[in-house]
């Protein structure tokens, strides 16, 4: 599809990962819409851009709803999501004194990161596959949620992120069969070590030592190279039902 004049929604748009994508789609031409819990930094990144912007929980079904509905009165029917809401956190099963992880902290991770890609993928879909389809492949829409490198090579004290992580992975190939007699693909991407807000808050030192161990570029990987990497998924009609690996060809050890 070209970007240029379509509706996009960004999840987690006001930094980061979203934050670079938002800035990408809207240059290119696109009306962008950021669902974010961040409603400071949401209404300055969705100004701007000439964008819109809505206090979203990704994990509670009736605001994204309504969150949809208001960016299509806003925007029109959009045409491109992308999921990049989401926590991480490190917190082990079992803990020094031998006792298990909270499953109430296992499953905020898991409502987040997984439920919350489902559940605004589900409606973004239900209102696309309801558009005119576009270009010669007749294509209605493209969903691009975000994994990570902890969906294949989970570290310790990763289990809660990359199990919710690998859930996003192998829903990719599922929903985009479902969705492609309706024109709409779904595609995943999975970041190695990008730099983010939380990146930023460590000291320098620390942030070299993380890029040096990515094989090449040994350096942290930047937002735009996210939106770079979004923005072919959605001009390639044929990407559909894969997770790319985004990450320099680090491969995380244990630790």
């Amino acid at each position: 599809m070209d970007i240029q004049g379509l509706a996009a929604i960004v999840t987690g748009g006001a930094s980061g990962l979203g934050a670079g994508t938002a800035e990408r789609l809207a240059g290119l031409g696109a009306k962008v819409t950021i669902f974010d819990l961040n409603t400071d930094l949401g209404n300055a990144k969705a100004a701007e851009l000439g964008g819109h912007f809505v206090k979203v929980d990704v994990s509670d079904e009736e605001n994204v709803k309504a969150a949809i509905e208001e960016a299509e009165s806003r925007h029109g029917v959009a045409r491109v999501l992308v999921n990049c809401a989401g926590i991480a956190t490190a917190e082990k099963m079992i803990d020094r004194d031998n006792q298990p992880l909270p499953l109430a902290r296992f499953a905020k991770v898991v409502n987040i990161n997984l439920i919350g890609t489902y559940n605004v993928m589900s409606k973004f879909a239900a209102r696309a596959i309801t558009a005119d389809p576009v270009g010669a492949d007749n294509e209605r829409g493209v969903v691009i949620n975000t994994a990570s490198v902890a969906a294949f090579e989970g570290q310790i004290g990763q289990t809660p992120y990359s199990a919710s992580k690998g859930g996003v992975m192998v829903l990719t190939l599922p929903a985009a069969r479902e969705l492609s007699r309706f024109g709409v693909r779904v595609m995943t991407i999975a970041p190695g070590i990008f730099w983010t807000p939380m990146m930023a808050g460590l000291p320098q030192e620390a942030q070299d030592s993380l890029g040096r161990q990515i094989p090449f570029p040994s350096r942290l990987g930047q937002p735009l190279e996210y939106a770079k990497l979004v923005e072919s998924i959605v001009t390639n009609p044929m990407l559909n039902g894969e997770t790319i690996r985004l990450d320099g060809a680090i491969r995380m050890g244990p630790r």
